[in-house]
């Protein structure tokens, strides 16, 4: 007759390493926001709101409140690249 709570060691095997791999998930989603909520729906606002914060600060989730942009602004833009690769095949 078999015991009853022989199962709770593969139990506790299975429930831990649901434990580790939701831990990690969650430790690698707040280190790549840099330890703020994850983003969900971005709509085209969204994208380019971060596009022009990653220019102002250098990251995606880093946000200013100075009302004067620094002057490299006006240069680090990726569109000038692309522009200038569209030229290139045109």
């Amino acid at each position: 007759m078999p015991v009853p709570f022989e199962s709770f060691i593969p139990f506790g095997v299975i429930t831990g390493m649901f434990l580790a791999t939701a831990t990690g998930i969650r430790y690698a989603q707040t280190k790549r926001n840099e330890g703020k909520a994850v983003r969900y729906s971005l709509d085209d606002w969204d994208r380019k709101m971060m596009v022009r914060d990653k220019q102002l600060t250098g990251t995606m989730r880093g946000q200013v409140d100075n009302p004067i942009a620094p002057p490299e602004f006006k240069v680090n833009s990726s569109w000038k690249v692309y522009e200038s690769l569209r030229n290139d095949f045109a």
